[in-house]
């Protein structure tokens, strides 16, 4: 049966992905495939990326309600455009290269992932809860930081600062696009060979290494690759701080399989589809100038508030 839901997911994402091709397509063909093909890479890349980020790092904090973006990742992306538009003012940081700024961003939030993630080294569920609280009071603090600094720069300057703080797929690098399917491709490569290995970590600490399983060195290379998918998805297009946990609890939903050889794919088709499908309807269908990422986060948002209110945190 899960099967055959992954196989209904892939037709729907194909779906997706023919009518954002080719829906209300006239005059210079060639050129227009172009630039929607570069649009939908990024948005399958970026779907997979978050998808397959969660389940991996609920799987690994044994938390239902958690996600990467939650643990201040965001904050940390917006602390530093805020502070490059600071220090360089909205021409200079308008101006950056690309790659140049992709790279540095990608490498300085991987650089602040693993720096959380090494809390876990000192083993045991209550370092775990310790990496959460740090990673929370840390988005707060960031928070802060980016705050002040919206507040000392110069009032014209600001918009700048407002492009980068909700997901953009309007204009994508190619560059940049390129390096971000690259890390994904390969993070998805790895986590595939994996899967099997998920289901045991899934069990918990004790359990897993009751099994033979080197854990705490496993769990640290996951949290690695879920470092690297998380930084280069926000790098690429911007934060989308709740994208993950509704995506992680539809893949739970639809699947009702705790196998991650089915929970990864399906959790990387339900993303990719549900920016590809709101994309086509937001700029093909009912022509809106407005982000699809704030529609995601009002909707995951609540879902989230609903989940604390609940008390399904496991």
């Amino acid at each position: 049966m899960p099967d055959r839901r992954l196989v209904l997911l892939a037709c729907l994402l194909v779906l997706a992905c023919a009518l954002f091709l080719v829906w209300g397509l006239k005059g210079r063909v060639g050129f227009i495939l172009e630039l929607r093909s570069i649009k939908l890479a990024a948005l399958l890349c970026v779907g997979a990326a978050v998808g397959i980020s969660t389940v991996v790092f609920q799987t690994v904090t044994g938390n239902r309600i958690l996600t990467p973006a939650i643990m201040g990742f965001d904050a940390l992306f917006l602390l530093m455009q805020t502070g490059l538009v600071f220090l360089l003012g909205g021409f200079g940081y308008l101006s950056l290269a690309g790659p140049a700024k992709f790279l540095l961003e990608t490498v300085v939030m991987m650089a602040a992932a693993m720096a959380l993630f090494s809390l876990l080294l000192g083993r045991g569920k209550h370092d775990m809860h310790r990496m959460i609280l740090v990673g929370v009071i840390f988005g707060v603090f960031f928070r802060s930081l980016t705050g002040f600094l919206q507040r000392v720069i110069d009032p014209s300057e600001y918009s700048v600062v407002q492009g980068a703080m909700f997901a953009s797929f309007g204009s994508v690098d190619p560059a940049q696009l390129f390096f971000a399917g690259a890390v994904t491709l390969a993070a998805l490569a790895v986590l595939a060979r994996l899967a099997g290995t998920l289901d045991v970590v899934a069990l918990g600490r004790s359990t897993a290494i009751g099994l033979g399983l080197a854990y705490d060195r496993l769990v640290i290379a996951l949290l690695a690759v879920t470092a690297a998918l998380v930084s280069v998805s926000t790098a690429l297009v911007g934060p989308i701080t709740f994208l993950g946990l509704l995506v992680a609890a539809l893949a739970h939903a639809l699947m009702r399989s705790h196998r991650h050889a089915v929970l990864l794919p399906a959790s990387a088709m339900i993303a990719a589809t549900v920016l590809v499908a709101g994309q086509w309807l937001f700029e093909r269908v009912l022509h809106l100038q407005s982000t699809l990422a704030v529609i995601i986060e009002f909707f995951g948002g609540t879902f989230f508030l609903f989940l604390v209110l609940k008390g399904r945190i496991r």
